[in-house]
């Protein structure tokens, strides 16, 4: 799979059973196949991964893994699959003992995210070298945070709210400007995060480190299903032909 003489890289998915607001999502089908299947697949055809690895919690989802063609060492503790454990401990117990200078990290949850996109990234991360610990897949925000609001404690029979964003002390607040007079702000989306290892080390182990450089994603590379209507979304986008999956070859359907 690895090829070109680049650095080596293995492609990390997470797939832990206990998703709340969508159960059993990652193995849950779209367009005839699980939706792990196309993480994999896409790692796969990228060629720029020596080994694909997925971690989960599941022997459900562990077989599924293996089905497509991936590797599942062992399964996660469970102290290291639930809804609030970070990141930096399940990838770090994965990479334990491994010598690949890059990991990948592919959320199943983008299953437009194909070869090509994984690629592009790669490629840049690598060209960046020393400058960069890692990057991210970001996209524009859609709701701008200057006009984002917390709610404050109720006050007598009214509740109300401050701007979440400090407001300029004079002129027109932020949250009453039109988006286009606003900053251009990016939020992560779902669709990959590849680092150099070298984040792992030492005494403040993170998955991105302290410099990391953006991946603009482009069209439905960073659409992320968490939400049962995200599903609905995703099957008409492939039903329309708008959404392209990555192929799924040469592998049964569950």
């Amino acid at each position: 799979m690895e090829s070109r003489g680049n650095p080596s890289a293995v492609a990390l998915i997470p797939a832990r059973a206990g998703s709340e607001r969508v159960p059993g999502k990652n193995v849950r089908e779209l367009a005839g196949r699980p939706l792990l299947a196309y993480s994999i697949a896409a790692a796969r055809e990228s060629g720029v991964f020596g080994a694909i690895l997925v971690s989960t919690d599941s022997e459900e989802t562990a077989a599924v893994a293996r089905r497509y063609g991936a590797e599942v060492p062992d399964l996660r503790p469970a102290e290291l699959a639930t809804s609030t454990s970070p990141d930096v401990e399940w990838v770090a117990l994965a990479m334990a003992g491994r010598d690949e200078e890059i990991f990948g990290i592919l959320r199943p949850t983008s299953p437009f995210r194909g070869a090509a996109t994984i690629r592009r990234a790669f490629d840049r991360l690598v060209e960046l070298g020393e400058r960069a610990d890692s990057i991210r897949a970001v996209e524009l925000v859609r709701q701008h945070p200057f006009k984002m609001w917390v709610l404050e404690s109720p006050t007598g029979n009214t509740e109300l709210m401050r701007p979440f964003v400090d407001q300029p002390a004079e002129g027109v607040p932020y949250h009453s400007m039109q988006y286009q007079a606003l900053p251009p702000i990016y939020a992560q989306n779902s669709s990959l995060e590849l680092a150099w290892s070298r984040v792992l080390d030492g005494d403040d182990p993170s998955i991105s480190g302290a410099h990391v450089a953006p991946f603009l994603t482009e069209g439905y590379e960073g659409l992320t299903i968490d939400y049962p209507d995200d599903f609905e979304r995703a099957e008409r986008l492939v039903a329309s032909g708008e959404g392209q999956l990555p192929q799924v070859d040469g592998f049964p359907p569950t």
